[in-house]
């Protein structure tokens, strides 16, 4: 066995230089790593190998035995074997790595998700279910559903609140609405349209929206952040610009989200302001037959007449 490992450590040794000569024209050949430099090959095969080998060889130095054949041939071929393994698993830890992400974003966009849906319910806002559309919804609502699920299939439950938002705005219009003006006037249906046209244009933003989001559903601004600090000064030009150029898509792909979430909250301000003038509407006929001042002015008098009465009796 010593002598095994005495051939083993000649023949690890001796690929050192070849194999780093070969990292220098080519690092990707020499080091397992997914981003390889020069830096790193001139690490392993300049220190890592030679101290190990070395500290191979001094270990089986006491048993006084010499160098066998199979040992230095194993050497020979050591680092050959060890880099596709090498290469596997840091495939493998990256992959884990990706699902960890994964599944980390998906458990806070549900704990968002969870949270902005209570206060939905808590500030009285109607929550749709896309899976579940509500009973005799028409095309407007149904479009509504679609994008919503469109949002929350990537991952933004925070703009997908958007489609709630609107659809409680759309209800309580219709209702104020249907409480001002009989179906058959013309006044309701000209309302009804206008209303109908803006919700279908917030249901366009939202689907804008969601389709952008889907080309960054990907990325992790926060982790690229945190790369770019941790690791600016160990991470070669080519990577801090690709890093760079990264944080700037999704930047402006944000940037985008929130101007189309600015329009839609015009859309809703537009809507809340029709549900209060048409509010203020008085269509039906009044119930007092006198004015509610006159009114009052002749029950106060019948008041003091009738403390007269009272006093007049009890003489």
């Amino acid at each position: 066995m010593l002598g095994f490992l005495q051939g083993f450590a000649y023949g690890l040794f001796l690929t050192c230089v070849p194999w780093c000569l070969l990292g220098l024209a080519n690092p990707r050949l020499a080091v397992p790593t997914e981003r390889p430099g020069r830096l790193q090959v001139i690490f392993r095969y300049c220190l890592v190998i030679p101290f190990l080998s070395m500290l191979l060889w001094l270990t089986s130095l006491w048993g006084g035995f010499g160098p066998s054949l199979a040992g230095w041939l194993a050497g020979l071929v050591a680092i050959a074997v060890a880099l596709p393994v090498e290469r596997r698993w840091y495939r493998w830890r990256e992959r884990r790595h990706r699902k960890r992400l994964e599944a980390r974003l998906e458990a806070e966009a549900n704990r968002r998700r969870a949270e902005q849906e209570r206060e939905a319910r808590e500030a009285g806002v109607a929550v749709l279910d896309p899976a579940n559309p509500p009973v005799e919804a028409d095309d407007l609502v149904l479009a509504l559903c679609r994008a919503k699920q469109a949002l929350l299939e990537v991952r933004r439950p925070d703009l997908a609140i958007q489609a709630d938002r609107l659809y409680s705005r759309y209800c309580h219009v219709m209702a104020v609405l249907e409480g001002r003006f009989d179906r058959s006037e013309l006044a309701f249906e000209r309302s009804r349209t206008l209303v109908t046209e803006v919700c279908l244009g917030a249901v366009d933003n939202l689907t804008s929206m969601a389709s952008q989001a889907r080309g960054v559903v990907g990325l992790d601004g926060d982790f690229v952040r945190r790369r770019l600090e941790r690791e600016g000064e160990r991470l070669t030009v080519e990577e801090r610009i690709a890093l760079k150029r990264r944080l700037e898509l999704i930047e402006g792909t944000e940037r985008r989200l929130r101007h189309l979430a600015a329009r839609n909250e015009s859309a809703l301000t537009v809507l809340d302001d029709t549900a209060v003038a048409m509010a203020r509407i008085e269509t039906g006929r009044p119930q007092a037959s006198v004015a509610t001042d006159q009114a009052l002015e002749e029950l106060r008098r019948f008041v003091g007449r009738a403390e007269r009465y009272g006093r007049s009796g009890q003489r």
